[in-house]
């Protein structure tokens, strides 16, 4: 993976940084695996706008993800590497000896014709799925369940994994991408290996209208708005809000909101730096 920095030859140009995209192998999805999604715009039922700053953007296509891996024991040809516009990482599509055709999140490393397959007593090599139980550890993981077959979870985003750090009766200890070291049931399902395209996050899009491609309208700050709008806003000329917090009143910059009785406390080991 590498990024590539563009010449200046537009204004939009002059700071862009895009991802090379190397691993990509084809720019056709498989059709049997993609549906249409539908845009709300912000809006709920009634036509109310109900979540700011989102609307607009290119269209686009849901590609069907297989997060559970529940194809046991049946192994799969990695047929392509492909982008997947509704996240940040690459998809690859996996064709089993039975002719079912399947989306995973792509793992780093990935190659076209690599044989993958989970279950119980298969390798820990990379695009392989496993229980935790079954995990060497200290392997590098992703995509990791938190309620056997609910789906993978955790580590999904581009560049992102997780290590598995420990083993206590029933449950494994993880360290998460945050930090965070928690406490999951052995019977949940991980993919080996970090998840691809971890150049991800030293892309700079380099424009506003790029941002409006996505899907996300212009963000007002709150300084700029008047006393009823936000409890930021107000004041004679170009003064500052006072102390920060959000548009109902919760504090900002480091004040805690996770419930001190919070049921899932009792899973983390050590918490997020």
């Amino acid at each position: 993976m590498s990024v590539r920095k563009l010449k200046p030859i537009t204004p939009g140009q002059r700071f862009r940084i895009v991802n090379n995209f190397e691993e990509i192998t084809t720019n056709k999805p498989e059709k049997s695996l993609t549906v249409g999604i539908k845009k709300s715009g912000g809006r709920n039922n009634t036509g109310k706008m109900t979540m700011r700053y989102t609307g607009g953007g290119h269209k686009k296509k849901y590609r069907v993800i297989d997060f559970k891996r529940n194809k046991f024991d049946v192994e799969a040809t990695v047929k392509s590497v492909e982008y997947d516009p509704n996240r940040t990482a690459f998809i690859a599509l996996l064709e089993y000896t039975d002719g079912e055709k399947r989306y995973i999140v792509a793992p780093n490393g990935i190659k076209v014709d690599q044989k993958v397959v989970s279950g119980e007593n298969v390798a820990p090599e990379v695009g392989n799925a496993m229980k935790l139980k079954n995990i060497p550890l200290g392997t590098v993981i992703s995509c990791v369940e938190m309620r056997p077959g609910q789906g993978a979870i955790l580590a999904r985003s581009a560049g992102s994994s997780a290590q598995l750090t420990s083993r206590d009766g029933k449950y494994a200890i993880i360290k998460l991408p945050s930090g965070e070291s928690r406490m999951i049931l052995v019977e949940c399902m991980a993919m080996i290996g970090s998840v691809s395209n971890s150049d991800h996050q030293l892309t700079v899009s380099g424009k506003a209208g790029r941002s409006r491609w996505l899907g996300r309208r212009p963000r007002t700050r709150a300084v700029v708005m008047n006393p009823v709008d936000h409890p930021m806003g107000g004041g004679e000329g170009r003064s500052s809000g006072g102390h920060p917090r959000s548009r109902n009143g919760m504090p900002a910059k480091g004040y805690k909101t996770r419930k001190k009785n919070k049921v899932s406390n009792r899973y983390i080991v050590s918490k997020r730096k």
